[in-house]
């Protein structure tokens, strides 16, 4: 979404041509969900993707009559039935509204686009999260299109309309904290996107390093901790946006009362003193997530030892530990894929049906 984001903000800054074309809301079974979009220009050529198919072989039509004719924004319906599913393998059974909004050379709707896609670029790229409202129904008597965009906290950032209405739009706007879904309320489109995850990598060893990688790939902002230099450079975490070395302990007794809930902690160190020694500074935290690799027994002996230094019992409750879904892991790609998995879980619905292993259990 960001690049994307950043070419729309290039075409509007070159004054190219172009339609914005985005799922606006979703029903039942779909291959894109609110949020997704794509960019068509007036040769055809597109950027991002609707799902493919015909589906979005139908859009990129419409969008070009729309660039080329109307020059208005279209709400655009799809039931993914017989008439967009066989030839594709696309019979999901759900619904699909897509706006179609072009965005010519025309001067003052221009400016206000450029103003408004250069405000949501930014905020994707920082991950702070936010909410878009954009007006797909004619129930408020407001223009098809108009858009609103709220900061994660709800406040107004901009908008692109051209007779605003602030209050009639933010009455239904639900706060990011509490998780909320895409949804359509009174002919507007909310899609929230929630600030993005920093996830603290302790250890750079090869499942540390699987783990970025395919972490960095599904939207997780990357930290890497080790004691090594060599197991905290570019060259084997080249998406990481922070890379630390230093004493584990000392290192995040330090960073410790900087960790938000926005943080995810995962603890792959190379021993076992030094799993304890991370937990030991990352279970107190504000983190909302923190896990540990390890068999029953390491855990346990180190929870055991944790309690008796006097780290709380229920701090340690919330560890996940052995982290990750039990999908009978054997090597470092799948270990990986396990623990990214469980990951998303905990980011996207907040929790996971992965049963948590207690150290008090037996």
């Amino acid at each position: 979404m960001r690049s994307l984001l950043a070419e729309l903000n290039t075409a509007l800054a070159r004054r190219l041509p172009c339609v914005y074309c985005a799922v606006v809301e979703t029903r039942g079974s779909t291959p894109q969900k609110a949020g997704a979009a794509m960019l068509v220009y007036p040769d055809g050529s597109q950027a991002g993707t609707l799902g493919g198919g015909c589906v979005e072989a139908e859009v990129k039509r419409r969008a070009l009559h729309g660039l080329n004719d109307t020059r208005k924004p279209e709400v655009l319906a799809f039931c993914l039935d017989d008439d967009y599913g066989w030839d594709d393998g696309l019979i999901c059974g759900g619904r699909m509204t897509i706006l179609a909004q072009p965005l010519t050379s025309d001067g003052a709707m221009l400016d206000l686009a450029a103003r408004y896609y250069h405000h949501l670029h930014d905020l994707a790229a920082r991950g702070s999260g936010y909410t878009e409202a954009v007006v797909i129904g004619d129930a408020l008597g407001l223009p098809i299109g108009d858009r609103y965009l709220f900061d994660s906290e709800g406040k107004s950032v901009t908008q692109l309309a051209e007779r605003p209405a602030w209050e009639t739009i933010a009455a239904h706007l639900a706060p990011l904290h509490r998780h909320p879904k895409p949804g359509t309320r009174q002919g507007i489109a909310y899609m929230p996107a929630q600030p993005r995850i920093t996830l603290l990598l302790v250890g750079g060893g090869h499942v540390g390093q699987a783990v970025a990688k395919l972490a960095s790939e599904v939207g997780f902002d990357i930290w890497i901790l080790d004691d090594r230099d060599k197991f905290a450079s570019p060259e084997r975490f080249p998406t990481a946006s922070r890379r630390i070395v230093g004493d584990i302990g000392t290192t995040l007794r330090d960073l410790a009362p900087t960790l938000t809930p926005h943080t995810f902690a995962v603890i792959l160190t190379r021993g076992h003193n030094h799993d304890e020694e991370a937990l030991y500074h990352l279970a107190p935290t504000a983190c909302s997530y923190v896990g540990m690799i390890g068999s029953k027994r390491k855990i346990r002996m180190i929870f055991e030892d944790l309690v008796a230094k006097g780290i709380a019992s229920e701090a340690l409750e919330r560890v996940h530990a052995p982290l990750g879904y039990n999908i009978g892991s054997q090597t470092v790609p799948e270990i990986a894929v396990s623990i990214v998995a469980e990951l998303i879980a905990c980011r996207n619905v907040g929790g996971t049906d992965a049963a948590r292993w207690s150290w008090s259990r037996k």
